[in-house]
């Protein structure tokens, strides 16, 4: 098969246990782009904190957020853009903050947030991201007029995510999935990353037989069945392997690599 566009997840799929892109799968992905093949990075990250690691490919293609709510390009040319009413969004926060569960909310270059955790301060400590990040006890007047793409629940009480997750699923036209087992992902009703690969193929004239995909958990699942050739992670849920047309190895293991050199050879 010629394939013509390679969308890789980013955490527990690209990037290794330090959060870092291995010099294998650089080399990897540098060489599908000399041949012609597109690369893009499909996350659940927002845009601002996805755009150093595309210039560290240097990957021109658009880049696919917060689950597939944004593909936007380098030049800030948004290609795409899904947003959450803000009557959906109050309806969320009256669900979570009813629940005493913690959250934070997206638009593309800020995260708003009732209080900064381990990985917020993380972000701020890193100059090189041009992220802005709210902390207040009212959200719902901080996000008045926004683009809101996307809600992130943490939670480490099991029992208590899955209640929320239950009260989320009577609330209409929104999107629920994961990234982690303990975490729930919230987006509008239609938004995840196989539509949005789909949208980013459609854009590049490119057909889905010509498409590869790479991921690990539920949020990568939509784009592993849609693409021509989806690829799990030796690391992945069951649930992603089971649809893969390929296992590969873990991502710290240079799995995205591994993969790569067995199918372009």
């Amino acid at each position: 098969m010629n394939y013509k566009l390679i969308v890789t997840d980013m955490d527990g799929t690209l990037l290794n246990g330090d959060h870092q892109i291995s010099e294998k799968n650089k080399a990897a992905l540098k060489y599908a782009s000399e041949k012609g093949i597109n690369v893009a990075i499909a996350t659940g990250r927002i845009y601002e904190s996805t755009i150093k690691y595309a210039k560290e490919l240097g990957i021109k293609t658009p880049i696919i957020c917060c689950n597939g709510a944004l593909i936007k390009e380098s030049s800030g040319k948004i290609i795409y853009e899904s947003t959450i009413d803000n009557h959906i969004c109050n309806k969320i926060i009256d669900v979570l903050e009813k629940n005493n569960i913690y959250y934070q909310c997206f638009t593309d270059d800020t995260i708003f947030t009732t209080y900064i955790n381990e990985w917020l301060r993380k972000y701020q400590m890193q100059e090189d991201l041009n992220i802005k990040i709210i902390e207040s006890d009212n959200i719902k007047e901080q996000i008045i007029g926004k683009n809101i793409l996307k809600f992130l629940v943490i939670e480490s009480n099991l029992e208590l995510l899955c209640k929320v997750e239950k009260d989320l699923k009577n609330i209409e036209n929104i999107e629920l999935t994961k990234s982690f087992f303990d975490n729930i992902e919230i987006m509008k009703k239609g938004v995840n990353k196989g539509s949005a690969v789909e949208s980013l193929g459609k854009y590049l004239d490119i057909d889905k037989s010509e498409i590869i995909t790479f991921g690990d958990n539920h949020n990568d699942l939509s784009m592993i069945k849609y693409a021509g050739m989806g690829i799990a992670m030796g690391n992945a849920e069951n649930i992603v392997k089971e649809n893969a047309n390929f296992i590969t190895c873990k991502n710290t293991e240079d799995g995205v690599a591994k993969a790569l050199n067995e199918i372009l050879k």
